[in-house]
């Protein structure tokens, strides 16, 4: 009792007698994990939260009052493009507008290799923090380039080194983009053997599937299975449903991942919230055409027979898949040969030509642009039911696909600007879809248990300090199709290991972020 007492006496004088770096006072706090918010304060000491509570003797260098505001772990966001980006804008002022602290690199199947020297360069570089996926796309294209063929026993011996290397080097899991070229090329068979050296090592598989539309199905079930017999975790990435004709269909995939999980296949979800998505024009292209890159492509544009079967499958994307049957539903964000091209649609570009507006002028189109050199392009062509069914799945993380734009340049998604900041303000405020707990889970608490990050994504003593305080009456997504280049507005601070990256609404110019190694090198 007496040394009970002692105990209590000496850690209460302790605590109080410090002073720390930073209080927020009187905020609604949301821990992450998805439990109701309560008024509190959280000290920072350092780049780590020290206490979480009612703290009304404990004295700072810096205090914050956050009545009427919610504060809430910083945002993860696990399926980023922010590598050339975070390069030439370290700041990455659009994600901590939206309050994201950390982004994962190297999805779809591409990524740096070798991943160390990567990520050990950009130490002191960051704004946010940032972790790698290693690609199969890479990997395949090291050892194979980008031929149409499987891979000899001695190529994937090589291509499981690589991988091998990739998660000793600090890479997370494996991403593969089996609807681009080259891991369109490769057999499940050998994803399956990469997918086992990650699992092995702690890694977690992501795909961008071959097929969002017609074929999504049978690719929710590929995407299981690399999962199931690579035994590792396995997620479906940027999960939708492309083409009219397949509208409603995410009740099938959910069904087949909630039966996966059930037999205990450790499969999840992740989702960003518009009904466009945006990848090149290469994507209106049938693959196979694409083996050997643009020369061999100019190749079988020049022969009658290839051609002929190219422009009928361009055209069939352009009616059935991402063209949503409509050429001004596939609209140019940018295009390096021509940046004039930008914000305009296919049909737009014809009207210019003087051409008439149907599917087949916008696959003459299409085969026009991709022999410059192809474009970013932005399609139209999601339903909103969708996104509504696979949001409210209960293992659906936010991710946005996007990256960090250069400002005011070209006519990039506004999932750049947007993603995270529309989820609360358009999903949660005013649909209803989520709950604040539930959306703030999904940003923070699960993507940080999925991806192995331990001390992230809960507000929790000993947790680092990557915390974001905002207004949720008014946070919301500023950017769209029109005018992109907006910031999300209703973040009022963000922390990124404790360094204040955004204070009362204004950027400070200190960077916290970190490189963060993945899970072979943290064992």
């Amino acid at each position: 009792m007496v040394r009970g007492f002692i105990l209590w006496f000496f850690l209460t004088f302790s605590i109080h007698a410090q002073t720390y770096d930073l209080v927020i006072r009187n905020a609604r706090v949301l821990d992450g994990a998805g439990n109701p918010w309560f008024v509190g304060d959280v000290a920072v000491q350092s780049d780590r939260i020290a206490l979480v509570g009612k703290l009304p003797d404990v004295s700072a260098k810096y205090t914050v009052d956050a009545r009427g505001l919610t504060l809430a772990p910083g945002f993860i966001d696990t399926h980023s493009h922010g590598l050339r980006g975070i390069q030439a804008t370290p700041a990455a002022e659009n994600l901590i507008r939206q309050g994201v602290t950390t982004i994962i690199e190297g999805p779809d199947g591409s990524s740096p290799l070798p991943v160390r020297p990567f990520l050990d360069k950009l130490a002191g570089h960051l704004g946010v923090n940032f972790g790698l996926m290693v690609g199969h796309g890479t990997i395949r294209s090291k050892v194979m380039g980008s031929q149409n063929r499987q891979a000899s026993p001695a190529e994937l011996e090589q291509m499981k080194g690589l991988a091998r290397q990739a998660m000793l080097d600090g890479a997370f899991g494996l991403s593969t983009g089996l609807f681009y070229v080259p891991g369109n090329y490769a057999s499940t068979e050998e994803v399956i053997e990469l997918a086992k050296v990650v699992g092995a090592l702690g890694g977690l598989h992501t795909s961008h599937m071959r097929s969002e539309g017609a074929q999504v199905v049978e690719s929710v079930r590929e995407t299981i299975r690399i999962g199931e017999d690579g035994h590792l975790p396995t997620q479906v990435t940027h999960h939708k449903i492309i083409g009219k004709a397949n509208w409603g269909r995410s009740r099938e995939t959910l069904r087949l991942v909630e039966e996966a999980r059930g037999r205990g296949v450790d499969v999840t979800v992740d989702a960003y919230p518009y009904t466009a998505s945006s990848t090149g024009t290469g994507a209106l292209f049938p693959q196979w055409s694409l083996a050997g890159g643009s020369k061999a492509l100019a190749e079988r544009l020049d022969a009658v027979e290839s051609r002929g079967r190219i422009k009928v499958e361009i055209i069939d994307r352009i009616l059935n898949d991402r063209g949503a049957g409509d050429p001004a539903n596939v609209v140019i964000a940018s295009c390096g040969f021509d940046p004039s091209l930008a914000g305009k649609s296919l049909a737009d570009i014809a009207r210019d030509r003087g051409r008439a507006v149907n599917p087949d002028t916008a696959a003459e189109i299409a085969i026009d642009l991709q022999r410059k050199g192809g474009c970013s392009a932005i399609y139209h062509a999601i339903s909103e039911d969708d996104i509504e069914r696979i949001l409210r799945y209960p293992f659906t993380m936010i991710v946005s696909d996007g990256g960090i734009p250069a400002f005011g340049q070209e006519m990039p998604h506004p999932r750049n600007y947007g993603t995270f900041a529309r989820v609360l303000g358009r999903y949660v405020r005013e649909r209803k879809v989520l709950t604040l707990e539930d959306a703030v889970r999904r940003m923070s608490g699960l993507p940080a248990q999925r991806f192995g990050l331990q001390d992230r994504g809960l507000i929790r003593p000993g947790m680092k300090a990557d915390l974001v305080l905002f207004d949720p009456a008014l946070v919301s997504d500023k950017s769209d199709y029109v005018h992109p280049h907006q910031y999300s507005v209703g973040v009022d601070s963000v922390w990124v290991n404790g360094v204040a990256a955004l204070r009362q609404g204004k950027m400070t110019g200190q960077l916290g972020g970190r490189p963060l190694y993945g899970p072979a090198v943290r064992q």
